[in-house]
């Protein structure tokens, strides 16, 4: 467990220029900055200026599928890209090569913005180009040393991108339907992703964050809960309109939601309360199992409308996690203080503010708009200000005298 995120406390030192060299030496630098930016970029042209929309991924196909692979899935590939350098000893990506993925995604948040076939195809490309690479360079280090451990990382990775490729391949061709049960296969597939790091990591931080903290780990109960999810979004390929596909849908994602809020409770939350760093990381955890008992509702038939469980799990989960995630994470890697400052917890605040409008808003009333609106509001801002506080540090070098963390190898 230790060899999963490295975390030093940092040695006081000065404010480096920016260099090309140390922005392209770990995935999150350029992905937690490209990832956070494209959050509140792509929301405020949803929201505020839809006409710009104007590609083949059009409408709400195009807010779902950038939040989910444009936003979400960027975050974790350069969280994974990061950590995989502990977890084995061995570099994942970097450089030039890191460069590559990193100018791939950027390409194809562009073409799909663009309208035209050839913009699609070129967009299609790129995308799948920047998951696949991160899925192998991910495999690369992981199986080349035996990491046994980390062996369904990069398949998870991969079938991140595969539902990715037939989501592209299903826009094509118009069939919603279709396109719907490959958007919740992808979603599914990023929630087991999720569960598997938070499971890992919320643990690990709060211990160390916490004197005379001690968390039981329940190994195996995260295995059925990850499993179970994995089941989800393969039942889910198969069409929640088919009965015996939606009965094992809403099963398994009942198990993994029921486990994660009793896991919940088993990490202590009334011990951390104190601790910004840490309690944003509970509430993500807890809105994300909360959204997959919404999502069993929803494949049981008892909650209709399909926003629900999305945004529940989207906003209330993943993002909630992100916002948590990327300050955490970065502090460690950046050898700065482990501690959140005011701009970091009002953007906590504000994404927590964005999600429950964004509930709101899914309510038909008069003040639908208006909720959404200020939803769309509070989310740019929260991502505004992580990138006001962020952007100058991940540019620069560490404030220590390590351009890297020293890499542990994580537990075969």
């Amino acid at each position: 467990m230790a060899g999963l995120v490295h975390i030093s406390e940092p040695i006081r030192g000065t404010r480096g220029a920016p260099q090309w060299r140390v922005f392209l030496e770990l995935g999150f630098r350029p992905l937690y900055l490209g990832g956070c930016l494209w959050a509140a970029v792509a929301i405020a042209l949803w929201i505020f200026a839809p006409q710009w929309v104007a590609g083949t991924l059009a409408g709400v196909i195009w807010h779902a599928h950038e939040m989910l692979w444009g936003f979400v899935a960027t975050i974790a590939v350069g969280f994974l890209l990061t950590a995989g350098v502990n977890w084995t000893g061995a570099m994942t990506v970097k450089g030039a090569a890191l460069g590559v993925l990193v100018a791939c995604w950027v390409g194809a948040r562009a073409c799909f913005l663009i309208p035209g076939e050839v913009t699609f195809i070129a967009g299609s490309a790129l995308e799948l180009v920047f998951f696949f690479g991160a899925a192998g360079a991910l495999g690369r280090a992981i199986y080349r040393t035996h990491n046994r451990r980390n062996y369904g990382i990069p398949v998870v990775v991969l079938a991140l991108g595969i539902a990715d490729a037939l989501f592209l391949w299903t826009a094509n061709g118009g069939d919603y339907g279709l396109l719907m049960q490959r958007f919740t296969a992808g979603l599914l597939a990023m929630a087991a992703l999720a569960l598997l790091v938070a499971r890992r990591v919320i643990p690990f931080f709060a211990m160390r964050a916490v004197p005379g903290l001690t968390l039981a780990m329940h190994t195996r109960s995260g295995h059925w809960q990850v499993a179970a999810c994995v089941l989800a979004a393969i039942a889910a390929l198969g069409g929640l309109h088919t009965p015996g596909a939606a009965s094992v849908t809403a099963v398994a994602l009942a198990v993994a939601g029921g486990i994660a809020l009793v896991q919940l409770v088993a990490w202590k939350p009334w011990a951390v309360w104190r601790v910004p760093l840490l309690w944003v990381l509970y509430a993500g955890y807890a809105g994300l199992g909360i959204g997959l008992l919404v999502g069993a509702l929803h494949a049981a038939g008892i909650a209709e409308r399909a926003a629900w469980p999305v945004h529940v799990i989207g906003i209330a989960g993943f993002s909630v996690l992100i916002i948590g995630m990327v300050t955490r994470t970065a502090l460690g890697h950046l050898g700065r203080p482990l501690r959140a400052d005011r701009g970091m917890v009002t953007s906590y605040v504000l994404v927590l503010a964005a999600a429950v409008l964004r509930f709101v808003a899914l309510v038909p009333t008069t003040a639908t708009l208006a909720a959404l609106h200020a939803s769309a509001l509070a989310w740019i801002a929260a991502f505004a200000i992580y990138l006001w506080r962020f952007a100058p540090m991940l540019i620069r070098p560490r404030v220590d005298a390590n351009p890297l963390p020293p890499a542990t190898p994580g537990r075969k």
